[in-house]
């Protein structure tokens, strides 16, 4: 009894405003804590780090390194803080703590925002040949990203730290409108390079037709894209014009459409006639990786009878299209000529009166 009462005094005596019991308190939960985490990190963390060294993925690896970089830090902190509310401490050590506590959440936020943005852009995109230049771009543009986000988590601990942010952001505002309204065209062509990146309406190597254009895709740049066109030179799109313009795109093409029309001599005979949208339907039919839609007797013209043939090919590819017509000319020729059908061509007949 006297030992328990010594040892009650003991524990109860103060140093600096708080029990030595309260220490104790503190000490053993703040240790505690502690130790769960060093087992969590030496045991779990390194199993999983090991297991994720024979996976062909980073995503583990970004995981490990954020709990251990990232999250073990706020969480041992979060410990500490924890514990410290068995002290009682004065009011400027306790706004120390909950500034500190609050740098420290807001340095390991922002750092693991950045840390998956990064990981998006270099292993987010579309395994294409472009996929390297969009890469370089994004890293170029990456630290731009970043100091904005730190700008973001000053101005959120300014705001918590009691500042008057309102000026600090009007401030910016202007001159943020000052530096936009200068390089409106080349921030303009930066957004649509984005919207390109992100949206996809073309790739490298698609053809393509703008407005009176025409070419294959051989660089998407930040400022400019660039096309091959047919005759060889490269044309140099401003990206802003190209995200405002209407873009076709005949690689995403899965079928053609193809129409095209015969005219015949008005001396055919009609029997001739009834069976030429038969013949036409046979020739079409007889080439590979075609679908038929009609053939038909389609207008009286000004010098020939004409007749209107659709059908498609079931690929977007253009040579595939141009050999497979070819051959369907080749063979209208050869049984027209065997048949002694006529094409139409421009004629006058002139009638003279003779009195």
């Amino acid at each position: 009894m006297i030992y328990s009462g010594s040892i009650k005094d003991f524990l109860q005596k103060e140093f600096f405003g708080n029990s030595i019991e309260s220490y104790i308190i503190f000490i053993i939960i703040l240790l505690s804590i502690m130790l769960i985490l060093f087992v969590i990190e030496k045991i779990v963390i390194a199993k999983f780090q090991t297991f994720s060294k024979k996976t062909n993925t980073n995503l583990d690896d970004l995981i490990v390194n954020i709990v251990k970089k990232n999250m073990f830090p706020l969480t041992s902190y979060g410990s500490f803080y924890l514990a410290l509310k068995y002290l009682k401490i004065n009011a400027l050590l306790s706004k120390v703590v909950s500034i500190l506590g609050l740098i420290i959440f807001l340095v390991n936020v922002v750092n693991i925002i950045s840390k998956l943005l990064k990981y998006y852009i270099e292993n987010g995109s579309d395994k294409n040949p472009e996929r390297s230049e969009r890469i370089n771009i994004l890293k170029g543009i990456f630290p731009a990203i970043e100091i904005i986000l730190w700008g973001i988590g000053v101005v959120f601990l300014m705001d918590n730290l009691g500042f008057n942010i309102s000026a600090v952001v009007a401030g910016l505002g202007i001159g943020g409108i000052a530096v936009a309204m200068g390089a409106q065209k080349i921030l303009g062509d930066i957004f649509s390079y984005l919207f390109i990146l992100i949206d996809k309406p073309f790739e490298i190597g698609d053809y393509i037709v703008l407005g009176e254009y025409n070419g294959n895709i051989e660089r998407i740049g930040l400022k400019t894209t660039r096309v091959r066109s047919l005759g060889g030179e490269q044309l140099v799109f401003s990206n802003s014009d190209i995200a405002s313009s209407r873009i076709r795109n005949y690689k995403s093409m899965r079928e053609r459409r193809v129409v095209f029309s015969i005219g015949v001599t008005y001396d055919t005979p009609v029997e001739t006639l009834k069976s030429m949208p038969g013949i036409i339907k046979n020739l079409i039919e007889k080439n590979g990786g075609v679908r038929f839609d009609r053939a038909v007797f389609s207008s009286f013209g000004d010098y020939s009878l004409k007749f209107e043939a659709v059908y498609f090919v079931l690929t977007g590819d253009y040579k595939v299209f141009a050999e497979i017509q070819q051959a369907i000319n080749f063979d209208i020729l050869e049984i027209f000529k065997s048949k002694e059908i006529k094409f139409a061509f421009p004629t006058n007949t002139v009638y003279i009166n003779k009195k």
